[in-house]
């Protein structure tokens, strides 16, 4: 398999590269990590609805899982961190949602700060971007992204009370 020829079909035959794909949504052809973003959406509320120390502890094993999903999804299409590898993004944006108050105008605004963030890479997002690789290295700064705007939306939460 490679870059080119990659199909949903192809993730099917390797679940480990479905999950790694999110699903196939890492197969859009334009802002895959968008995509991404958006298909980790719908286990946000599941996430929420569950206790605490449940949803910490699939961000814990997600994030475990995903170091070894990204490594292998990195192999196989010989790419260090893939566009169309989001598991990364599903983490990001499963943790910028960690006790964030429910409803869909805090929904929004964790979806933008989380993209914001994970796109503009600020310090030191974007220098273990560059210095951090394999699994971790693609899993690390969208954890990073998803802590940014985890704080900014619990500030905003305490605020606005």
């Amino acid at each position: 398999m490679n870059t080119v020829n990659l199909s949903f079909k192809d993730l099917v035959r390797d679940p480990r590269l479905l999950l790694a794909f999110g699903f196939g949504s890492g197969l859009s052809p334009k802002a895959p990590g968008t995509f991404g973003t958006i298909a980790a959406l719908p286990f946000v509320f599941l996430l929420q609805a569950s206790p605490i120390y449940i949803y910490l502890a699939v961000l814990v094993i997600g994030f475990a899982i995903g170091v070894y999903l990204c490594e292998h999804a990195s192999k196989v299409m010989g790419v260090h961190d893939h566009g169309g590898i989001v598991w990364d993004e599903f983490i990001g944006m499963w943790l910028a949602m960690l006790a964030v108050p429910l409803g869909w105008q805090w929904l929004l605004a964790g979806f933008i700060l989380f993209r914001i963030f994970d796109i503009a890479k600020p310090w030191p997002i974007g220098w273990l971007d560059k210095k951090v690789s394999g699994g971790f290295g693609i899993m690390i700064d969208d954890v990073l992204a998803g802590l940014y705007a985890l704080l900014i939306l619990q500030l905003a939460a305490f605020y606005l009370r």
